[in-house]
């Protein structure tokens, strides 16, 4: 697992670490997600619920709300 504030500093870690991995070898987003502040790793779709039940969502409600399949994006939090 590779962490960072924001999901491009996971990549530019992962980058650094495995130089050799082109851009079709990165994760795709089925496998990201957050940490919370105890250091849990959650989907970006118990993300979503976590912080929309604490009032977390900060920008992009309207645009990233959908129901069952909604997911935090991080710029949701900033």
């Amino acid at each position: 697992m590779i962490c960072g504030h924001r999901h491009s500093d996971c990549y530019a870690i992962l980058k650094g670490l495995r130089p050799d991995l082109n851009d079709d070898q990165l994760p795709r987003r089925e496998h990201q997600g957050f940490l919370t502040s105890k250091n849990r790793y959650v989907s970006r779709k118990e993300g979503w619920n976590i912080a929309k039940a604490n009032n977390q969502i900060k920008l992009g409600l309207e645009a990233s709300e959908n129901g069952e399949e909604s997911q935090l994006i991080s710029e949701n939090l900033y």
